[in-house]
């Protein structure tokens, strides 16, 4: 029978983990102790009353720093969440229109485009066709060349006005 392979572990690996002969070394006040046995770092550490973390396992050798990783933990979670917090999801609000839509109807939706991207999100401008509409494609695209000239400041075309069966469809973007 074959022992069963380790699963992965997330994160660095810590004290006899480390399986590699030398470390370069950081002792617990950040300076520098250069070029150590593992043997010996674990000993440090362990006199410390900490851990041995590696924290730099791609370089040669391995950077490995004697802290307390309880707390190195908590601080990456604590880093992780802070960015995830400032992180902008980037959503892809729709305005519906049709060809013969009126002016003031026209302007609500305009309205409506303006805000979402002052809160920085994508549009999506969906021009619907129906029955006899679709002969008069023509007027679809001016409408959508009057919203891309209207919203020019605010925003970039990300995707050109194209028909997707009796649709036509532009993607916008904030600057």
């Amino acid at each position: 029978m074959k022992p069963l392979p380790v699963p992965p572990k997330d994160g660095p690996r810590v004290n006899r983990e480390i399986r590699i002969r030398e470390v370069q070394l950081i002792d617990q006040n950040g300076s520098n102790l250069g070029v150590t046995p593992t043997f010996e770092a674990l000993k440090l550490a362990e006199e410390a009353g900490l851990d041995l973390v590696e924290v730099a396992p791609n370089s040669s050798p391995p950077v490995c720093k004697i802290l307390d990783y309880g707390k190195y933990k908590f601080l990456e979670q604590k880093k992780a969440a802070e960015a995830r917090k400032n992180q902008k999801i980037v959503e892809v609000k729709e305005i519906k229109l049709r060809p013969g839509i009126d002016d003031h109807d026209y302007d609500v939706k305009m309205k409506a485009m303006k805000r979402f991207f002052e809160e920085g999100d994508k549009v999506k401008v969906t021009l619907r066709f129906r029955g006899r509409e679709m002969a008069h494609q023509d007027l679809g695209a001016r409408l959508l060349d009057r919203v891309k000239e209207e919203v020019g400041p605010l925003a970039k075309v990300e995707q050109d006005p194209k028909m997707e069966g009796k649709q036509m469809i532009m993607i916008l973007a904030p600057r």
